[in-house]
């Protein structure tokens, strides 16, 4: 048999697994009809393993895992289609339908704002471009921004996620299986960093550089080529900034903002060092309540899967058959579990799709632990 043969088989065979496949949702939408009218749950567990050992046992030798995967995958359809078909609400979707209705229409031009560091922080510079006179407060860690935000001392906060240079900002991701909180917007800022020192400072006189542990990985390049200089990490590139203008002597600098140098009356030893020059970092607009404002597209979740194989792929499958596009997936190991972790979901979807709410109604029965995050719309 050549190539062209095998091929025709091969259509030949799955016109005729579309056929059964399509018989066989058509006898789950009875199954979904019939639960309804007997108050029966969509998943029956006992069933499916029941159905996938009894699989594992008539399969070829050779092929059993991949029947039980291909078998599990249908299942996993099955179940949706009969989600969708009941129109299954859980308390989740009822949280989102109401917050959909009594968040304002208008996101508020002004508020109090908790931003992590100093005046002049990249943080003041996100929370400013998302509110056009924001009250802000500042904090001294990431922390304390959201045990503000939890303690209502402030409405909002406004913290950096991730960037596009250095990634994730590992410890914001740490801090939010820790807290209570919701994502109300996003914002991504074009981030320059630039050497700032105290007027009349030659680069031979300096000795120390601080600034935030991003800003250093993000001008790696720049720092490497400098000797004799210490690299120090700190809380914030504008608390280096205020550090360098409180100094006694011009042996130190800072890796910090133009509007830094302004705020803090120094000078710039060198400009935009980043190692690449689309260097941008998103940051998060978070508050204490669940707040979804008009034209929200994005959606933020943290899910805890079962330790078991295939748990993450049946939640991604699940992503792909509603047509859910995942713009970011991020893993953080759980405090207290041995190499078991909490995975982050950013997805591209319509909270006002159907597709959306069938999947917030879907995801206690996919996962071990699901934390809605909210649905926002990012400004750029």
């Amino acid at each position: 048999m050549d190539l062209k043969e095998c091929r025709r088989e091969i259509d030949s065979i799955d016109d005729q697994l579309l056929e059964l496949f399509a018989r066989r949702m058509g006898v789950s939408a009875q199954v979904a009809a019939y639960k309804k009218e007997h108050g029966l749950p969509v998943l029956d567990a006992a069933r499916e393993r029941e159905k996938l050992n009894d699989v594992l046992q008539k399969s070829p030798e050779g092929i059993g895992e991949y029947a039980v995967s291909l078998f599990s995958l249908i299942m996993d359809l099955s179940r949706s289609s009969q989600n969708r078909l009941l129109g299954t609400h859980t308390e989740l979707t009822k949280q989102i339908t109401q917050a959909i209705e009594i968040t304002p229409r208008l996101f508020p031009a002004n508020a109090t704002v908790a931003c992590q560091g100093v005046e002049g922080a990249y943080s003041q510079i996100a929370c400013e471009k998302l509110f056009k006179l924001p009250s802000i407060s500042y904090y001294p860690s990431f922390g304390s921004v959201f045990t503000a935000i939890e303690e209502g001392k402030c409405r909002y906060g406004v913290i950096p996620l991730e960037n596009s240079t250095a990634g994730s900002v590992n410890a914001v991701y740490d801090l939010m299986m820790q807290h209570n909180f919701r994502i109300v917007r996003s914002v991504r800022i074009k981030v320059d960093h630039n050497l700032l020192v105290k007027p009349g400072t030659q680069l031979s006189d300096i000795r120390e550089i601080y600034s935030h542990e991003q800003a250093i990985s993000q001008c790696a390049g720049f720092l490497q080529k400098l000797s004799g200089v210490k690299v120090i990490p700190c809380a914030n590139t504008a608390v280096a900034a205020k550090m360098v203008s409180e100094a006694g002597d011009n042996s130190v600098a800072a890796l910090s903002s133009r509007s830094c140098m302004k705020l803090y009356g120094l000078s710039c030893l060198a400009e935009s060092v980043q190692d690449k020059g689309n260097n941008h970092t998103r940051f998060i607009c978070i508050s204490k309540d669940l707040e979804i404002y008009p034209g929200a597209d994005r959606t933020s979740l943290m899910l805890v899967l079962p330790h078991t194989p295939g748990s993450l792929y049946k939640a991604l499958s699940r992503f792909y058959a509603l047509g859910i596009n995942l713009i970011k997936l991020e893993s953080r190991p759980l405090p207290d579990r041995n190499f078991e972790f909490m995975f982050y979901f950013d997805l591209d979807i319509s909270v006002y799709s159907p597709q959306f709410i069938q999947l917030m109604g879907e995801l206690e029965s996919i996962s071990e632990d699901c934390s809605y995050l909210g649905s926002y719309s990012e400004v750029i």
